[in-house]
């Protein structure tokens, strides 16, 4: 079994290819290519334990804690990682509907206004302990509202049934 690589504070430098490609050049000598990376916990750990997958998704190093690692190479993860793991935020609810068994929303986001549709409201909307409520369509795509204390009375009122 192989030891797991760990990449932190200045063991490696971190280079951006095509799209959210990387490379990874260990001051040891190691080189990792062709990596993407993906966090292990995409709810709650947005900087820590990053994994760095090859090709067929085997994991060729973990990035423990972005903030250890070099200027450059973290602002080069953070990049890919945003490009990876965007999510609308929402700003505004104009209106749910309930028609055929889901929920039809139609929002406002930093994105621009948009709709979507939400089937099975107990498995697809989250409200997290932080405040936070993760909303993910019919199609996989995910929403966020960052606070739900600073949303308006109206877009509150729309949304608490489904909470």
């Amino acid at each position: 079994m192989d030891k797991r690589v760990y990449i932190e504070y200045d063991n490696a430098r971190i280079t951006r290819k095509e799209g959210i490609l990387l490379d990874v050049e260990m001051y040891d000598g190691l080189l990792i290519e062709n990596v993407e990376a993906r966090r292990l916990f995409p709810l709650t750990g947005l900087t820590r334990y990053i994994t760095l997958l090859d090709e067929e998704g085997l994991e060729k190093a973990v990035i423990r804690d972005l903030s250890n690692l070099m200027d450059e190479s973290r602002e080069i993860i953070e990049a890919v990682l945003s490009e990876y793991y965007l999510v609308p935020k929402i700003d505004e609810i104009k209106s749910i509907e309930e028609k055929h068994r889901k929920l039809i929303f139609d929002v406002v986001t930093d994105n621009g206004p948009h709709s979507f549709e939400v089937r099975h409201v107990q498995a697809n909307i989250k409200q997290l302990y932080d405040g936070r409520v993760l909303i993910k369509d019919d199609s996989d795509n995910r929403y966020e509202i960052p606070d739900l204390h600073i949303l308006s009375k109206s877009s509150l009122l729309k949304l608490s049934p489904y909470l």
